[in-house]
């Protein structure tokens, strides 16, 4: 199961809940590659590599063909594995531009190590460029986070809808696993009105769990520890356990339908 983290706005709690989901699915006995595709390498500090240690990245297995088994490290939480993410990708569409196969670079990359884990995730950067087009390609299904405000709303509509006219052009199958509620202020009375119109607009579509505004989120990072191992019995630690089995729940339910499709 391989899944894309999406959005093209930056500050919505997207690398967290990469990080965060990946231990979580972790502690629920699945083998986790989280693969940072951010030229800042947000979820890599986040999980305490440090900027001399960034290499081996994965931008020298997409940029430079290294075998991706050469850049695959255990993190310090069991069953969650890092591909760090780098400053080389930032130059990744200029020296990708004339590559035949521009689009489909990881899932070439990332082709032989798919069997060795349980679920990949996909944490991508903050834009609708080259590589968010790659995960699109390479997942099964991609996930987007929103934070509930007004503008966050509009943006949402426009991206999913980038999302689909992506996908019909380039002939990527990867489902919408769900939108995720970010950095929910509940003490604010429009963040309750906005997530409202969310739900009723999307549906089923919203997952159930919201993640709320935590200090201890905020922190952990900071730390280089993923949110269970900075504040075990915190809201936020919560809240992604209830997220972790919600995605269990919804890839099954997607992977069974896709089954009966195949046989029917």
């Amino acid at each position: 199961m391989i899944i894309a983290c999406i959005q093209s706005k930056g500050g919505v709690a997207k690398t967290t809940s990469c990080i965060n989901l990946g231990h979580a699915l972790a502690m629920n006995k699945q083998k986790v590659l989280l693969i940072d595709l951010d030229s800042q390498g947000s979820a890599s500090l986040s999980l305490g590599i440090k900027r001399g240690e960034i290499n081996p990245s994965i931008a020298d297995v997409l940029i430079d063909d290294v075998p991706i088994e050469e850049t695959v490290r255990e993190t310090s939480v069991p069953n969650l594995h890092l591909i760090t993410g780098s400053m080389a990708l930032a130059n990744f569409d200029i020296n990708l531009a004339n590559h035949d196969r521009r689009t489909e670079r990881i899932k070439d990359g990332i082709k032989s190590i798919i069997p060795k884990f349980d679920t990949i995730i996909l944490d991508c950067p903050p834009s609708m460029g080259l590589l968010p087009v790659n995960a699109l390609i390479a997942c099964d299904h991609y996930l987007v986070p929103v934070q509930p405000h007004y503008l966050a709303l509009e943006g949402l509509v426009n991206l999913l809808d980038s999302i689909e006219r992506l996908k019909a052009g380039i002939g990527a199958k990867g489902n919408l696993l769900g939108i995720l509620l970010t950095l929910v202020d509940s003490r604010a009375k429009v963040t309750g009105e906005i997530c409202d119109i969310i739900r009723k607009q999307f549906d089923k579509t919203v997952f159930k769990t919201e993640i709320k505004t935590n200090i201890k989120l905020a922190e952990a990072p900071s730390h280089g520890k993923t949110i269970f191992q900075h504040d075990w019995n915190c809201p936020g630690a919560e809240a992604y356990q209830a997220l972790a089995k919600e995605v269990i729940q919804r890839t099954k339910v997607k992977n069974e339908q896709k089954a009966r499709k195949k046989c029917g």
